[in-house]
């Protein structure tokens, strides 16, 4: 991928220079058989610097900015210290096995700025704010060939990898309920198995907003944490089902399997953290490896333990009740620990309680959904919603189906 990008910038700094040269070309042309003298060249126009009393009324709003938004700041910080610290009061309090009480939430909604805006200085150009490339489809692919010289075995048509997924999700113990309602809520109801966060609708500008991938849109991190925790238990799935394949098709899918072994000793290389995972995740093996997402032996194994993980970590943790797709989901939007937060939560707390005590501040502030429906119980409800709508689509039914044959 740098490669290309460094060709893209070698071909456009070609192009300049060519139109540079063609540029002075021309001018020497005109000059040499005396255009020119018809008419004195017009320098470029030059911006009038601004005056003493448009920059004083800068600095003054400068200034004012700037008390507002550290007084703002100072509030915010609080504000979310003690989300985290009342979290971790939470957390000690289960591990011990006292009550949590409605108190030990942060009970206020997180504070908006209100002051003035950040003025524009009128002395010179404004800072622009630089664009973070997202890897898409195409870099995983191209890093999963460079990396481990693979190619995913992408499916013939949609059904088929609908059908593997369903296979796989119903071998866990996944429901048809959950399955379905989170792909309608995750991948829109029609959403493809190789469909990616921001490019759910052919919009002119539509673009990849997060490297979220699949039916259950898995991150890069996730791809990368889930080779690392359940790798093996892919490899004895693959192992089991090349036994039953006659002999071409068993070398090919145990080729794969070396290669999935091969990744997850590279996920497996540091400790079992997010933090860590994240950094390989941003690697080039780490982008393929979030490849395997596409394939359609490994990428239904993917997509479905990222919602086993969930199940397993309520199980675990003493819920034995089967979770409701919009609990699961809960989980699975924003991360076990706080999803399970929310899914033990008496319901006459859920109107009380912000869905930002579930949330880090970054993460928070790039969930438009989470911030519209500012307490639990709107959440859920927005949640289920949106899943009654989405399941009504072709896409959702296909894979209802799919878990029926």
């Amino acid at each position: 991928m740098e490669r290309e990008v460094r060709n893209v910038a070698k071909s456009r700094s070609r192009l300049l220079l060519a139109s540079l040269i063609s540029v002075c070309c021309l001018w020497c042309s005109i000059t040499s058989t005396g255009i020119a003298a018809a008419g004195p060249a017009h320098p470029p126009a030059v911006t009038p610097a601004p005056s003493a009393a448009a920059m004083a009324a800068y600095r003054r709003a400068l200034e004012e900015y700037t008390k507002a938004r550290e007084a703002y700041d100072a509030v915010d910080k609080t504000y979310w210290n003690s989300i985290s610290e009342k979290r971790k009061v939470r957390s000690a309090k289960r591990a011990s096995g006292a009550q949590v009480v409605v108190d030990d939430y942060v009970l206020t909604q997180p504070p908006s700025y209100s002051g003035p805006s950040q003025p524009v200085n009128p002395s010179g150009p404004q800072p622009q704010v630089p664009t973070v490339y997202v890897p898409v489809v195409a870099d995983f692919l191209n890093a999963a060939k460079q990396q481990f010289n693979f190619i995913p075995r992408r499916p013939g048509n949609e059904l088929e990898f609908k059908r593997a997924y369903a296979k796989a999700a119903s071998a866990a113990g996944l429901t048809n309920d959950q399955a379905v309602r989170i792909y309608g809520f995750e991948a829109t109801g029609n959403g493809t198995y190789d469909l990616q966060a921001g490019l759910e609708y052919n919009t002119p500008h539509a673009h990849a907003i997060t490297t979220a991938l699949g039916y259950n849109q898995l991150l890069t991190t996730n791809s990368v944490e889930l080779m690392a925790e359940a790798g093996d238990q892919f490899v004895k799935t693959l192992q089991a089902k090349a036994t039953q394949l006659p002999d071409d098709l068993k070398n090919k899918l145990r080729s794969k399997i070396a290669v999935v072994q091969t990744m997850v000793d590279f996920a497996k290389s540091v400790p079992d953290d997010w933090g860590q995972h994240q950094l390989l995740a941003a690697s080039p093996k780490g982008l393929g490896i979030h490849a395997m997402n596409l394939d359609v032996d490994v990428g239904p194994l993917l997509q479905t333990q990222k919602l086993l993980t969930s199940v397993l970590f309520a199980r675990g943790r003493g819920h034995s009740a089967a979770l409701s797709a919009a609990e699961l989901e809960m989980m699975n939007l924003t991360g076990d620990g706080n999803g399970f937060d929310i899914v033990v939560m008496p319901l006459e707390w859920r109107d009380q309680v912000p869905t930002s005590n579930f949330f880090q501040e970054s993460g928070y502030q790039d969930n438009p959904v989470a911030q519209r429906n500012n307490v639990v119980s709107k959440l859920i409800a927005a949640t289920n919603t949106d899943m009654d709508e989405e399941v009504k689509k072709q896409g959702a039914k296909e894979l209802a189906a799919a878990f029926s044959n």
